[in-house]
């Protein structure tokens, strides 16, 4: 059974501000809490309605499908839900591409961002203070459990910019280099712009080099990029750079 004050808990999770103050977050569905149970992610606590997780068995409370179904956030509640404790952040060394995100404020577009920095390794994520929290519960839903694996970083971007010294900083806009007759630099920060409004103006002064990516379709109707695919599209043409210098 579930009590009040664990509703009152799990419910005041959705938000960022009871994030912060309990340091804790919360994961549905059992692929996700698997992933984060495996990692260094310190557990509070688990709800189920059944189904086992024998890394979680002293902090596990078997709960009905309606209780389930009261404090999940989805429209369609999984198995169960856990609640996480937010680690401490690590110390920020530069080293490789990094990437930096400029007001990127849909929880699904971080998420994805996140597995795709995972997938193509790259250690950290810049994040403007005014992107989404990582630890929204639907940015962590789309991470898969990437975002155990990913250095995730919240600055003030323009002052932290500013401060770099012999660090290319490069970002993507609608015109400016071919991101396919581009080198990559080995170390670099690559800026994602907003998704209505791109990369904004104080940002984009301290940028050395812009990069893009170029239409082949003739259509002018055609509509921009998602960040998330343009964010796809930059890493593996980096990787695939760097694998062919090898």
């Amino acid at each position: 059974m579930v009590s009040k004050s664990q509703i009152k808990l799990i419910t005041s999770l959705e938000q960022k501000k009871h994030r912060t103050k309990s340091g804790l977050f919360l994961v549905e569905g059992k692929k996700g809490i698997n992933e984060i149970l495996n990692s260094h992610f310190q557990l509070h606590s688990l709800f189920t309605t059944g189904a086992e997780y024998p890394a979680a068995k002293d902090k596990t409370y078997i709960i009905s499908p309606a209780e389930l179904k009261k404090i999940s956030l989805l429209k369609t509640p999984q198995d169960a839900i856990a609640i996480f404790q937010i680690p401490k952040q690590d110390d920020l060394h530069l080293e490789g591409l990094t990437l930096a995100l400029d007001g990127i404020r849909d929880p699904g577009n971080l998420g994805t961002i996140i597995r795709l920095c995972d997938w193509f390794g790259i250690e950290n994520l810049i994040c403007s203070g005014d992107t989404v929290d990582c630890y929204n519960p639907k940015v962590v839903q789309a991470t898969m459990g990437s975002i155990t694996r990913v250095k995730i970083f919240y600055e003030a971007l323009e002052t932290f910019l500013a401060d770099l010294d012999n660090m290319p900083i490069l970002g993507t806009f609608l015109e400016g280099d071919s991101v396919y007759s581009t080198k990559f630099p080995d170390n670099g920060i690559l800026i994602l712009g907003n998704e209505a409004n791109g990369i904004s103006g104080n940002i984009e002064k301290l940028v050395v080099q812009k990069l893009y990516i170029p239409q082949f379709g003739t259509s002018s109707k055609t509509e921009s990029l998602n960040v998330a695919t343009a964010t796809a599209i930059f890493l593996s043409e980096f990787r695939r750079q760097k694998f062919i210098e090898k």
